[in-house]
């Protein structure tokens, strides 16, 4: 664990799995030459926001209607998936991809880093949708982020705000039970230097679990 010295965790009253990140904001992307005092001032960055920060996300897996897709996602935060090789795989070290602020904050490649990679624990590239069951009414909903029907993988969203027009498209199965805060954190990362939406600062998975 990253965060080591968290307090004792509550259960969900559910039952359902109970999962976590924990997340570092703050590793700056000083390829394109430029130095660290004028990268902050061109991003109007704080110096304490270059700083390493972050915190530990819990989020409760909707198992009780979605199951497939909740165990998915529990199997990349555990590391029990292992790929043809033998090797675990999984959200440990990964990056969140794409954030919008007043959206949604986007992660899960741990192939490729940049969205265009995608597994499933389930033998194929991708599954089908579970159902639409939970709808996008809240912030702190767990999503699956998919390039059309059916295509289901590793890839996933956290809203940050209610999203209705995501309802019937995206499969909703899970929701943040504690550290709204960390996603806040996370969603006001500034973006655009690296590319659009891309977080000028990574924000990594450093670790991850199941509770």
């Amino acid at each position: 664990m990253f965060f080591k010295d968290m307090p004792p965790t509550r259960l969900p009253a559910s039952g359902n799995p109970l999962v976590f990140f924990d997340i570092t904001i703050g590793e700056i992307d000083l390829s394109r030459q430029t130095s660290q005092k004028a990268f902050v001032e061109s991003n109007h960055l704080l110096v304490s926001e270059c700083r390493l920060t972050g915190g530990r996300i819990q989020f409760e897996l909707f198992a009780d209607t979605v199951p497939k897709t909740a165990e998915n996602f529990r199997q990349f935060c555990t590391g029990e998936y292992k790929n043809q090789p033998g090797r675990p795989q999984g959200y440990k070290g990964s990056k969140f991809h794409r954030i919008i602020k007043d959206f949604m904050c986007q992660g899960g490649d741990f192939l490729n880093g940049d969205g265009t990679g995608t597994v499933c624990i389930y033998g194929t590239k991708t599954f089908a949708d579970e159902n639409f069951l939970i709808k996008h009414t809240e912030a702190g909903l767990l999503s699956m982020a998919n390039a059309g029907p059916n295509g289901n993988g590793s890839q996933f969203f956290i809203t940050t705000v209610p999203t209705p027009f995501l309802d019937g498209k995206h499969v909703v199965f899970g929701k943040v039970f504690e550290g709204m805060d960390v996603l806040h954190k996370m969603e006001n990362v500034k973006t655009g230097y690296r590319g659009k939406d891309v977080p000028n600062m990574d924000v990594v998975i450093a670790g991850c679990g199941e509770m």
